[in-house]
């Protein structure tokens, strides 16, 4: 039998050669530093925020790899959402909304149902009668608790410290993700964004190495 028949071409050998490569370093081109760096919630661990809002339709393509990215987490990283309004009323109801899942324990179970709600099934989340008429409808939820959280000023305290904590980032848009407090990940597709992050999270866990 001709050997050759086995060899692949040359083109799909230099293929498979730079799939080998390792994975190149971080360039300025895949992140920013911050400015004014931003305190952890558990300084023993490296922090990953995302900053997103449910209008945002770039948030709402970015979350289920999100999803899917957080459940492979290593034990020293921790994930935290702040959603942003940019000065925006109807972006701050929606900040309102998630700090009022997170507050009754609804987040997780509900946060991908907030933005199917908005970009899929079109529901009018943007007034206060329109979120409390959305929450009437869930089923596994008291609804109004969940309004009344909304309601609260603990809500809107939250709400205006995620804002500042925005403008003190100086998060140009969203979906922004910060890693340790002081990377802004970059990023062409939601894909090299998190792949990004993976490195980020990489460059900070050897930043916190002592040195020897």
């Amino acid at each position: 039998m001709n050997s050759g028949f086995f060899r692949l071409p040359s083109l799909l050998l230099a293929a498979l050669f730079l799939v080998a490569l390792p994975v190149q370093a971080l360039s300025e081109k895949d992140y920013s530093k911050l400015n004014v760096p931003q305190t952890a919630g558990d300084p023993g661990k490296i922090e990953v925020i995302e900053f997103f809002s449910y209008a945002c339709s770039h948030c709402n393509d970015l979350n289920p790899a999100l999803v899917k990215w957080k459940e492979k987490l290593p034990v020293d990283v921790v994930f935290r959402k702040v959603p942003v309004s940019f000065n925006r009323p109807q972006w701050a109801g929606l900040s309102k909304l998630y700090y009022a899942l997170e507050a009754t324990g609804n987040a997780d179970k509900f946060d991908a149902a907030v933005f199917a709600a908005i970009h899929r099934d079109r529901e009018n989340l943007f007034s206060e009668s329109g979120i409390q008429a959305w929450l009437g409808k869930q089923s596994g939820m008291d609804g109004k608790k969940v309004f009344d959280a909304w309601r609260s000023f603990g809500v809107q305290t939250w709400v205006k410290r995620a804002d500042e904590m925005t403008v003190g980032a100086r998060i140009p848009g969203v979906p922004a993700l910060v890693v340790d407090g002081k990377y802004l990940a970059g990023g062409a597709s939601n894909e090299e964004m998190l792949h990004i992050v993976d490195e980020l999270i990489e460059k900070a866990r050897s930043e916190r190495k002592p040195a020897k």
